[in-house]
């Protein structure tokens, strides 16, 4: 498929700025994917899919290390979280096809609102961590939250970061920083598992996919420094902003504004 210098430029700009706003609480695919529809029209939805997941990757890899130099998230967490979640997107990923994306986008709309609004008005909630459980029960929490937003993440995509964070700081009590690195490691499985899936079928498009893989690399080590450095509050506020965006965007397609 032939791409103009333009066409090409616009991606990988999308893909620094998905990058970015992945590493910081996730959402990075309401950048990356609509920029990928509207620059490859004739492209097939696997190969665009397939291609963004390439990208992100990547850039997941880079900010995912970022955290866990910086934060030492707690592995007793993480480790199950990502294996429940490689397992969950892999088994997504192999069932997309079969489910209509128009029956979920109701439904994902609802919970964005629900998630916006509660940390919305709970201001103290993943200020500070206060794990909720202890022993097997967190444990099995971490694994529900693992296998349940990874197959969201293999089957659609768009604010599984969000989500992780959500159920990292509501369910189980960490705070948003916590949560982010914890979400970050999870994401790098979920997007691992996909690409198992979609390399096989020759899915991918990888002379872009590696170029907007270099951009969302840089975009996602500049977004772990800074929220990092800026700590959990700063966190909190961008998660605000980027789910509100995510409300924007599939009440808009619900409602059939675009």
């Amino acid at each position: 498929m032939e791409l103009s210098t333009s066409t090409i430029a616009l991606l990988v700009l999308a893909a620094l700025a998905a990058g970015f706003v992945d590493a910081v609480v996730g959402g990075g695919g309401l950048i990356q994917l609509p920029a990928l529809l509207i620059g490859l029209p004739g492209a097939s939805v696997v190969q665009i899919a397939a291609t963004n997941k390439l990208a992100s990757f990547c850039g997941t890899s880079i900010s995912a290390a970022t955290y866990f130099r910086r934060i030492r998230p707690d592995p007793r967490t993480f480790l199950p979280l990502m294996l429940a979640a490689f397992v969950g997107s892999f088994g997504g990923a192999l069932v997309a096809s079969l489910m209509p994306r128009s029956a979920f986008d109701p439904i994902i709309l609802v919970v964005l609102v629900l998630v916006g609004s509660y940390v919305w008005f709970k201001p103290s909630v993943g200020s500070l961590t206060k794990l909720r459980f202890s022993g097997g029960t967190h444990l099995s929490a971490v694994l529900v939250t693992g296998l349940a937003v990874g197959f969201y993440d293999g089957a659609i995509g768009p604010g599984t970061g969000s989500f992780f964070v959500f159920a990292l700081v509501g369910l189980l009590g960490y705070d948003f920083l916590q949560a982010s690195a914890k979400a970050k490691l999870a994401n790098w499985a979920t997007n691992l598992a996909a690409l198992v899936v979609f390399v096989p079928q020759g899915a991918v498009m990888w002379e872009l996919g590696l170029m907007m893989a270099a951009a969302n690399i840089t975009g996602g080590y500049a977004g772990a420094r800074v929220a990092v450095a800026r700590g959990s509050r700063f966190v909190r506020i961008f998660f605000l902003v980027v789910v509100t965006a995510l409300v924007v965007r599939l009440g808009g397609g619900v409602l059939g504004v675009w």
